[in-house]
C-alpha cells in the first residue's frame, strides 16, 4: 500500500462519527517536497486518493516569514492566496489548517474533534487534567484558527523541542481538538486508542456517562410547520428528537459553523424569530420547542447536521462536568469564526 492509501484508509478510520461531525477534522501526509492534505468542507470518510490536495512544502513555508497585514480579514485573504499558490494539482481548496500540518516533521498527522476529547478541551480544568493524564501532550490555549493558530503553534512546537529533543506526537488545542502526529499508521492508531481509552477511564472514575439521554417523544409535524413558516426558507428542512440539555453557548469552531452559538428557545412567534436575527445576524440553526429540539436548514443535510451537532454539544458539556464544568468561547473567539469567510466556504460545501 503507498502513502496516499494509507492516508485515506487513516481519514476513513477517523472520519467515524466518533471523531467527527460533517466536514470537521483533517488529515495529512507529507514527504520531503510535497504536502497532501485534505480539501477544505470535505469529509474524511468521502476522501480518495485523488481528492487529496497536493502542495508545494517549500511555498508553504514561505508563509511562515510573510509579513502579514493586522486587520484579521486582509490577513486570511493574503493567507488564503498564498495556500492557492502552493497547490500543485486540481483538487480543490486546501484545507485551512495545511499550514498547521506542515510544521510536524512526523509523515502523518490527523486531526479530529471527538466528543470524548472535546469533553476535556472545552471544561474549565482541562489544561491541568491534561497534564496529569497525558504529561507527553502539548496542551495549547484557545488561538483563532488558521494563520494565528499555526503560527503560535509552531512557535510552542519549536519550544518544545528544545525542551523535549523531540516533536509533540499528541498536540491538544482547547476548545477545539487533537492534533495526532507519527511516521507510521500504526503509531496514530495507538496514540488514538491511548488517548481515547484514557478519558473514558477517568469520564468512569467520576461517574460520567459517556452517552447523554434523548427521550423518545412522539413528532409534532404542527410545530414543524410553525418553525417553517416562520423561519422561511432558513427552515426549508427539519430534523428533530426528543429534548436534551442542550448547550446554551459557544463550545468549539464546528459546533458554530454547523449549529450555530446559540438555539431558539423563545416562544414561537415572527416577533421572536425577528428579534433573534436582528440580535445575532442570523437565523438559528437549533429550535428548542416543546418537547423536542429541531435542526433546521437550506437542505435536509444541513438540518441533520444541525441536530446531530447540538447532541454533540450536549454530549461535551456533559463530559466537562468530570474536569470542573464548561468553558465557553468569549464573545470576540466567537464573532471570529461567525465571521471567517473559511468557515462561510466551509458550510457551503457542506
Amino acid at each position: 500500500m503507498n502513502k496516499l492509501e494509507t492516508i485515506v484508509e487513516l481519514s476513513h478510520e477517523f472520519g467515524s462519527d466518533d471523531y467527527v461531525k460533517g466536514g470537521g477534522g483533517n488529515t495529512s501526509f507529507k514527504n520531503a517536497s510535497t504536502l497532501w492534505v485534505k480539501p477544505s468542507g470535505t469529509t474524511l470518510s468521502g476522501l480518495t486518493s485523488e481528492t487529496f490536495v497536493a502542495m508545494n512544502r517549500a511555498k508553504i513555508n514561505e508563509l511562515y516569514e510573510v509579513e502579514t497585514p493586522a486587520v484579521s480579514a486582509e490577513r486570511e485573504e493574503l493567507v488564503k492566496n498564498l495556500m492557492g499558490a502552493a497547490v500543485e494539482n486540481d483538487a480543490g481548496r486546501p484545507s485551512v489548517e495545511a499550514p498547521l500540518h506542515n510544521v510536524f516533521d512526523s509523515k502523518f498527522v490527523v486531526h479530529t474533534h471527538p466528543a470524548l476529547v472535546n469533553g476535556l478541551t472545552c471544561a474549565k480544568d482541562g489544561e491541568v487534567t491534561c497534564k496529569r493524564l497525558f504529561p507527553e501532550a502539548l496542551w495549547v490555549e484557545y488561538i483563532d484558527p488558521g494563520y494565528t493558530l499555526c503560527m503560535k503553534v509552531r512557535e510552542r512546537i519549536e519550544q518544545y523541542k528544545e525542551i523535549k529533543g523531540k516533536e509533540p506526537a499528541l498536540l491538544v488545542l482547547q476548545n477545539h481538538g487533537i492534533f495526532v502526529s507519527a511516521d507510521t499508521p500504526d503509531e496514530i492508531r495507538e496514540l488514538y486508542t491511548h488517548f481515547m481509552e484514557t478519558l473514558k477511564a477517568e469520564y468512569d472514575r467520576m461517574g460520567v456517562s459517556q452517552s447523554i439521554d434523548v427521550p423518545e417523544v412522539s413528532d409534532s409535524p404542527e410545530i414543524a410547520e410553525q418553525i417553517k413558516s416562520i423561519f422561511g426558507d432558513d427552515a426549508a428542512f427539519v430534523a428533530s428528537s426528543g429534548r436534551f440539555t442542550y448547550v446554551p453557548g459557544p463550545i468549539t469552531p464546528d459546533h458554530l459553523v454547523y449549529s450555530k452559538a446559540f438555539p431558539f428557545t423563545d416562544e414561537l412567534t415572527p416577533e421572536f424569530a425577528a428579534k433573534y436575527i436582528a440580535d445575532r445576524g442570523y437565523a438559528p440553526k437549533v429550535v428548542v420547542a416543546g418537547d423536542r429540539i429541531y435542526g433546521i436548514g437550506n437542505s435536509q443535510k444541513n438540518a441533520d447536521l444541525a441536530l446531530e451537532l447540538a447532541q454533540d454539544g450536549a454530549l461535551v458539556m456533559q463530559l466537562t462536568a468530570a474536569f470542573g464544568g464548561i468553558n465557553y468561547m468569549t464573545d470576540s473567539q466567537r464573532e471570529f469564526i461567525e465571521n471567517w469567510e473559511v468557515e462561510s466556504y466551509r458550510q457551503k460545501q457542506v
